[in-house]
């Protein structure tokens, strides 16, 4: 937590050179500013908007007031003065973290009005400034930047917004085209609504919606392989994750999608002893469908998470294990199969570590890095702290490590505790990576970056990492794309691939969530790489 009394100060604006966009959120009226002898940059009050230059803290809950206005980007330790000149008497509204005590000859007019990553809740208050230029410091010290301004006749209601202390949302991340370093994706835009929604053809029997897989594009045709949490009619919505299905899809534009098969169709068993006991249904729930073409064999590899499943402890998935299976046609057209078991490649048991925790090996995808060696991630969650904890005494975190082998086939080794797990994409959650390459070369993993709901203070938005090598990965970067697409959605899930569709443009299909329907449905949306921005980002790798 922050410990020093930060400040903002808001300024809503018109006009170009004498200030900027004018606030139509409110119905506060914006006055005139301009800065005077210095370079600051002003930005946008908006979602994921990051408020100090040089700095990852990023508003994530903003009051109706204070959306549209115009900020002035400051460095987290400024030292150079900011002088500001109106052409009116004007009120300047100042955000204040950890309001101790109230500022002087201001008055109180938001009350918990923003929730910043990382710092504590925002109190906003006006300080009335006669015309002429004036030197913003409202008799603080320490940090402070510039939001909005109003007119000094302008009458300005108090309220409580209410929103919750950033501290919440630890760490800080890094949102795509909202930090000082140029984004290497734009969002283009996609569908405004689920591409794959209940009622549509191919869904029947589907209960609960998507969840996770893949997505591949052979020839003109898109195949997705995604987790149908089938659960059954009149049965509650909790078994939509046990009895589940890994289905076969089709579409020439990954927007209108044919059902085709099923590939995998899970028991729906509940477990009989809380251990990972052979006694149990290992294959109770499957999930994570990842098709694989190996050229040397000529043929489709599918690999797949298989759980055990309890009724009362959580998580409910547990003991995961990857299996590896084959398609019964060769080429690339086999690709829909049929598939056949060959085994298990990854498992629980003696060279598990504590944080792959009970819910096991829950995710796979292998990826070449050099004639005869491959990488794999793996992932575990609800870590144990150590073995004494098993089964039952879990932990939160969602962790993803790498395996290698000399072939797709195996044997998987999992790589040591010197790399294992890997935090530097996120310290505590990653679910189900998948790996490309890019243009130049460079490894991109894109990833689900965590919900913000369920009690968990996630970024709510898919993500990606970069790596040089395929073994070291940077932090990772989270698409907005409620930027272009209007958001249908309550939580962001799992991105099922990034396609490359010439002249940089990628496509993307992900899972995501409307809290107000049982049946969790599919979306689309393209992106476009920045290959300049690229080079620079990859060149601090």
């Amino acid at each position: 937590m922050i410990k020093a009394k930060y400040i903002f100060i808001l300024i809503c604006t018109l006009g170009s050179s004498f200030g900027v966009a004018q606030n139509s959120n409110s119905n506060w009226k914006a006055a005139l500013f301009k800065i005077v002898d210095s370079n600051y940059e002003t930005f946008e009050i908006t979602q994921y908007a990051h408020v100090f230059s040089g700095s990852k803290h990023n508003i994530v809950r903003i009051a109706s007031e204070l959306e549209g206005l115009k900020g002035i980007k400051l460095p987290l330790e400024n030292t150079n003065p900011l002088k500001l000149k109106f052409k009116v008497p004007v009120k300047v509204l100042v955000g204040v973290f950890q309001d101790e005590k109230p500022i002087e000859n201001a008055e109180l007019v938001l009350k918990n009005a923003l929730t910043i990553t990382g710092l504590p809740p925002v109190n906003v208050y006006a300080i009335s400034y006669k015309k002429g230029t004036h030197t913003i410091n409202p008799n603080y010290k320490e940090l402070f930047t510039v939001l909005g301004v109003v007119e000094n006749n302008q009458e300005l209601v108090f309220r409580n917004a209410e929103f919750p202390d950033g501290n919440l949302w630890n760490p800080t991340f890094i949102v795509e085209g909202f930090s000082d370093e140029k984004p290497i994706f734009e969002i283009l835009g996609g569908e405004n609504a689920p591409t794959i929604d209940e009622g549509m053809s191919g869904t029947e029997g589907i209960q609960g919606g998507f969840e996770g897989g893949r997505v591949v594009k052979v020839g003109d045709t898109y195949h997705m392989f995604p987790t149908e949490r089938a659960g059954e009619i009149g049965v509650e919505a909790y078994y939509d994750r046990v009895k589940t299905k890994i289905g076969h899809w089709t579409s020439k534009d990954a927007i209108h999608w044919k059902r085709k098969s099923t590939i995998y169709q899970a028991s729906g068993t509940y477990a009989v002893t809380d251990d990972d006991n052979p006694m149990n249904d290992r294959r109770a729930a499957i999930w994570s469908y990842m098709p694989v073409f190996n050229k040397k064999a000529n043929k489709w590899y599918g690999y797949y998470l298989a759980y055990t499943v309890s009724k009362t402890i959580e998580p409910n998935h547990s003991f995961g294990r990857i299996w590896r299976c084959e398609s019964e046609v060769e080429g690339i057209e086999g690709v829909g199969g049929p598939y056949k078991d060959i085994g298990i490649i990854i498992e629980p048991g003696l060279n598990s570590e504590p944080w792959e925790g009970r819910q096991g090996v829950a995710s796979f995808f292998p990826y070449q890095i050099n004639e005869n060696e491959f990488l794999g991630f793996y992932s575990g969650a609800y870590p144990f702290k150590t073995w004494d904890d098993y089964p039952k005494k879990t932990g939160k975190g969602w962790f993803v490590a790498l395996a290698k082998s000399e072939s797709l086939e195996g044997p998987w080794k999992r790589l040591d505790a010197s790399v294992n797990p890997i935090t530097s994409m996120h310290p505590f959650f990653v679910e189900n990576p998948i790996v490309s390459k890019l243009p130049d070369g460079t490894y991109i993993a894109v990833f689900d970056g965590g919900p913000d709901g369920w009690g968990h203070h996630l970024p709510n938005m898919m993500a990606y990492s970069l790596s040089k090598d395929g073994l070291n990965w940077s932090e990772a970067r989270y698409l907005p794309i409620e930027k272009k697409v209007d958001k249908w959605w309550d939580i962001m899930r799992t991105p099922l691939c990034l396609i490359p569709e010439g002249n940089d443009i990628y496509t993307i299909v992900y899972a995501a969530i409307d809290l107000e329907k049982r049946f969790h449905p599919m979306g689309m949306v393209k992106v476009k790489l920045n290959r300049e921005a690229l080079a620079e980002r990859v060149k601090k790798l």
